[in-house]
């Protein structure tokens, strides 16, 4: 019997419900606020609906309405948002919340609307609740644990705001990235191959996300782990793990096969290069860590020292190196040059760099070794005092440098330096936007000063490329959303780098030397949907204003086999619109 009193006192359909918490008040001559307890209503809710009945008497209870006598259609999308909204409301969310679920999920509703299916299924407005109690409420989703073995390749659809990402799939299933990393001992376990743990750090790299920890709110959209062939992004924690994991010893022979697989799709490896030093710093008191010259902060810092070099003739990095110490810094470039030589065969014909990154005594042995470079002087007062009244200062026009300074006055002679055993040629140029003039050291005695000055300013794009591998790659790993070791952050950095140099150099005109951050906000930057079917996998690119030139660089005409998707055929849709049906009667 007391199941059977349940029924009443704990009715399930609302219109039950209405029912005995009205009869509870007239009939029984329960209080307000005790009826309202017993039947789950707010008081003020139950006291519109006694004024709502005192004004309508004769309203049917317990006779369905014909709406809801009618069963929903299957595909109803109406009945299935219904069916969502009220089991968001199980969980106690609000209106507000519950829209933002839906627009979240794909399908969106208003605030009115989800309010409206609360009223009408009989449920009252959850009481008003503080701004902590609310953070209490919505509980957080946990996103599955990464899992190749879980990754779901059956036909299914869903939406990505990572659309962009899909656009490096045809170099990198060119290039056998999976064969690449397997090659060359990348750790690895059952759940997370190497190749899709590789892949899911460069997936951050090409994302342009920046440093600040901006990456969880994303971790369960579905687009990254596709891209890397899991069924989940992993967790940060697995990937500052996965980088301490990698031989340091793996990592610059890795580099290297990555820059030959790369000069298969015309990245051929240069002659001239840009060097440079960078200071990843540290902020923490105990480290065994030496003090280099940070120069955003203009003050020697404890941090890691890393070596960098870029293909001038590619704009792209062909060389990072993070095991620099103090003691042989000088020598980072004689090394750079033996390892291009062993990779390539040949020396490098020309280097370009600054007063900071070597000694005279190592110029003289690169002279030795038949390579040019080009590098600055460092100015004294005396110096500079002697070249400002010396005669045979002549006007160079240039062509690689802004309006306003393209006409600057040089002077052209041979000097003595101790550490260099003969003359060498120095270049005293004013009129470049410096106070005092710059004055540039080379071993390339037939070279015109114009030619050479232009190939400096060159260089000094590098620390504009540096600058925005920082800001755009989070190459600072010591304060990026997810902490790598530094030459495990380098050298994705570096691949990162030249995927987008191959993106700018198939897209053509003009876009070779752009930058990474611009490329992304243009053609990377974009939501798709992603529809797994038998045998592909396409991923339909919304529509923005510069699609048409991802079409013209033939994007929409790939149909590469991914091998970490089931070697399903990848097909990209840029900028079309699903094809709509027309109306029988039409």
């Amino acid at each position: 019997m007391n199941d059977l009193a349940d029924r009443f006192l704990s009715p399930a359909n609302p219109n039950q419900r209405r029912y005995e918490a009205l009869r509870a008040l007239c009939v029984d001559r329960l209080p307000l606020p005790d009826a309202a307890r017993r039947f789950g209503y707010a008081p003020g809710s139950l006291r519109n609906l006694l004024s709502d009945f005192r004004r309508h008497p004769d309203r049917p209870f317990f006779l369905p309405s014909a709406r809801s006598a009618r069963p929903p259609a299957a595909d109803d999308p109406k009945a299935a948002r219904r069916t969502r909204v009220l089991q968001l409301r199980s969980q106690h969310l609000s209106a507000n919340q519950i829209a933002a679920t839906l627009r979240q999920e794909g399908q969106p509703a208003s605030v009115p609307t989800v309010a409206k299916i609360l009223r009408d299924a009989g449920l009252p407005r959850l009481p008003r609740r503080t701004r902590a109690q609310l953070e209490l409420a919505a509980r957080p989703l946990a996103a599955p644990a990464a899992s190749v073995l879980e990754l779901d390749l059956s036909p299914r659809s869903f939406r990505t705001d990572f659309g962009g990402l899909f656009l490096f799939l045809p170099a990198l299933a060119q290039l056998r990235f999976d064969t690449l990393v397997d090659r060359h001992g990348l750790p690895g376990s059952h759940t997370l191959p190497p190749a899709q743990a590789a892949l899911s750090v460069l997936a951050l790299k090409l994302w342009g996300i920046g440093r600040p920890a901006r990456l969880m709110p994303d971790v369960l959209d579905q687009g990254p782990a596709l891209f890397a062939g899991l069924n989940a992004v992993p967790k940060r924690s697995t990937l500052s793990e996965y980088s301490c994991r990698i031989d340091p010893r793996r990592l610059p022979r890795f580099a290297a096969s990555w820059l030959d697989a790369t000069a298969n799709l015309g990245l051929p490896a240069g002659s001239s290069f840009d060097l440079d030093f960078h200071t990843v710093p540290y902020h923490g008191e105990q480290a065994v860590l030496e003090k280099h010259f940070v120069s955003k902060r203009s003050r020697r810092q404890r941090g890691v020292l890393t070596f960098l070099a870029r293909d001038a003739d590619h704009d792209v990095f062909c060389c990072a190196d993070a095991t620099v110490r103090k003691a042989d810094q000088n020598e980072a470039v004689l090394r750079f040059a033996e390892a291009f030589r062993k990779r390539t065969g040949a020396l490098p014909a020309e280097l370009v760099f600054d007063s900071r990154l070597t000694t005279y005594a190592v110029l003289a042995r690169l002279d030795q070794l038949g390579i040019r470079f080009l590098t600055l002087r460092r100015r004294s007062p005396n110096l500079v005092r002697d070249l400002l009244a010396a005669d045979g200062w002549q006007q160079l026009a240039l062509t690689n440098i802004g309006r306003k300074y393209r006409h600057p006055r040089a002077l052209d002679r041979s000097v003595s330096l101790r550490g260099y055993p003969r003359p060498i040629r120095q270049i005293a140029v004013t009129g470049l936007g410096h106070d005092q003039p710059t004055l540039l050291l080379t071993n390339q005695l037939d070279a015109k000063p114009a030619a050479l000055v232009d190939r400096y300013a060159r260089r000094m794009v590098i620390e504009n490329a540096i600058a925005e591998s920082i800001d755009f790659f989070h190459m600072d790993a010591l304060s990026s959303a997810v902490p790598l070791k530094i030459d495990a952050d380098l050298q994705f950095t570096l691949m990162a780098s030249t995927l987008y140099r191959l993106l700018g150099r198939r897209l053509g005109n003009g876009h070779q030397h752009m930058r990474a951050r611009q490329l992304f906000e243009r053609f990377v930057r974009t939501a798709a949907k992603v529809r797994i079917d038998e045998r592909s996998v396409e991923v339909r690119l919304g529509r923005r204003a510069h699609n048409p030139l991802l079409i013209a660089a033939g994007f929409g005409e790939d149909r590469p086999a991914i091998p970490w998707l089931g070697n399903k055929t990848l097909k990209l849709v840029i900028g079309l619109d699903e094809p709509k049906q027309s109306h029988p009667n039409l």
